[in-house]
């Protein structure tokens, strides 16, 4: 179970200044614990904290960032199951599937301890003409500053890990702001940083109101603003003044399966219903539309409507369930009605079930209306669309009909259309022979048009977080 209260984490420090902020058992709806609440005059202090810090966090050396995040592994590892019940609780994300999370956090600071050594820099040959003979350049990556981190609710562990590891890695002080509903894992997280001989200042774990963590996005002392979330990012990007910005949006992910998918039938619906209903379609790059040639169309579609219907919905604790609440009422309401609204604008439901307050079954519908919220927004939710094709052509300019361009899977047996996805689609990732929903922490990860702005992945997040210096010198 969860302790009673958690405080949050200034300049290095555990600070219990009250228990204002309730989380709740997003299953039962209940008060799991309470956690301290950062005010407005706290980020503040944070801020100066971080800024203070950052010549010491430059200063520390790349062996002792590397045992700090090896330290890190080594605790998550011994915490593994805590780590896991917690995010259960918290995020109402299946304990299978919470406990696949915490693996992911240990993969991510472990990724980060031997990035931390290996930030190298390079040896430039000036000599272009006879003015520069005789000079020689060489450059090395230095951190960039103290950082800013907004972080979402739906891997309140991982997509914390993506933003902290890469910055202690790179010698940059942060400030981090959990959402609000999902606080509890970045607490722990400060917990064990807390045990390290991190440089005072060198983090502050702080959830807070949107309003105060503007000062996050405003203060031109932090130089690097990195934020996980919805659309509003953009508007925060606009205030964000000198400061470099990465963003990630979301998306609704397209999947493609080929007349020859490259897989039997079977493994790909099986792959179908992980990349669109894990965690009750509650990730960025879960699958949202689906496009099977019409050769194939009618056997995969029997197949995928079997296996939607017999997933489990219920106690996320409970090992059998597949799919856990959503993060809460209001976000179930919102796709059941989205859901409602494409049906009466002539779509199939193939796959429904009633909504129990903020528990929403899988749902299957077949030729949502292209101009619908189901088809062109970012669902977030249990559900997919499925429709037909038999032009590939045409089918990647589908996939390129959209506002968003995160990741996109295509099943094909084909290495020329394989390439041709990769060449066409819009998108920041093309997953060939699996669903669009795939990651390994140390990929490129980001996407294009709305889908945001710059690349998360242990090493692209450390270049974001540092800037080449260069070093001219005359022999």
């Amino acid at each position: 179970m969860l302790k009673k209260s958690y405080p949050y984490y200034l300049a290095n420090k555990p600070v219990a200044a009250n228990a204002d902020l309730e989380v709740l058992d997003k299953y039962s709806g209940k008060r799991a614990t309470r956690v301290a609440f950062a005010d407005n005059a706290t980020v503040r202090k944070a801020i100066v904290a971080a800024d203070k810090a950052r010549e010491a966090m430059a200063a520390f050396a790349p062996d002792q960032r590397r045992d700090v995040l090896e330290h890190c592994v080594a605790r998550f590892t011994e915490r593994q199951e805590e780590l896991a019940l917690a995010l259960c609780i918290e995020a109402g994300k299946p304990i299978k599937d919470a406990r696949g999370e915490v693996t992911r956090l240990i993969d991510t600071f472990r990724i980060a301890a031997g990035e931390a050594t290996r930030i190298d820099g390079e040896v430039l040959n000036l000599e272009i003409s006879a003015r520069t003979r005789g000079y020689r350049g060489l450059v090395k990556r230095v951190p960039i500053g103290p950082c800013a981190f907004i972080t979402p609710f739906n891997f309140p562990l991982n997509l914390v890990a993506h933003k902290v590891a890469p910055a202690i890695a790179a010698g940059c002080p942060f400030v981090l702001k959990p959402a609000a509903k999902t606080p509890v894992g970045a607490l722990i997280i400060g917990e064990v940083l807390a045990e390290t001989d991190l440089p005072d200042g060198a983090f502050s774990i702080l959830p807070c109101s949107n309003d105060d963590a503007g000062l996050l996005v405003e203060d031109e002392r932090i130089k690097l603003l990195s934020f996980t979330g919805g659309l509003v990012g953009w508007e925060l990007k606009a205030r964000a003044g000198r400061k470099k910005v990465t963003l990630e949006l979301g998306g609704n992910a397209a999947c493609i399966v080929d007349e020859d998918p490259g897989s039997d039938l079977d493994h790909v619906v099986e792959r179908l219903v992980f990349g669109a209903y894990y965690q009750s379609g509650q990730s960025c790059i879960s699958v949202q539309r689906i496009y099977v040639h019409a050769a194939i169309y009618s056997k995969l579609r029997k197949k995928l409507m079997t296996a939607v219907s017999r997933l489990r919905i219920g106690d996320p604790k409970d090992e059998k369930v597949f799919i856990g609440p959503m993060i809460d009422e209001d976000a179930a309401r919102r796709v059941e009605s989205w859901i409602a609204t494409a049906a009466k604008a002539g779509a199939t439901q193939l796959v429904a079930g009633a909504r129990h307050k903020h528990l929403l079954p899988a749902a299957l519908l077949e030729n949502v209306p292209r101009d619908s919220d189901l088809y062109r927004k970012e669902a977030f939710g249990p559900v997919a669309c499925i429709e037909s094709f038999d032009d590939y052509e045409r089918v990647l300019k589908r996939i390129n009909d959209s506002d968003f361009g995160l990741q996109a899977g295509v099943f094909t047996g084909r290495l020329d259309h394989a390439l041709r996805a990769w060449d066409v689609l819009e998108v920041g990732g093309v997953i060939v022979g699996d669903v669009p929903s795939f990651r390994v922490d140390n990929m490129p990860y980001g996407g294009v048009k709305q889908s945001g702005l710059g690349r998360e992945g242990v090493r692209h997040a450390i270049e974001d977080m540092t800037e080449p210096r260069l070093l001219v010198i005359r022999g």
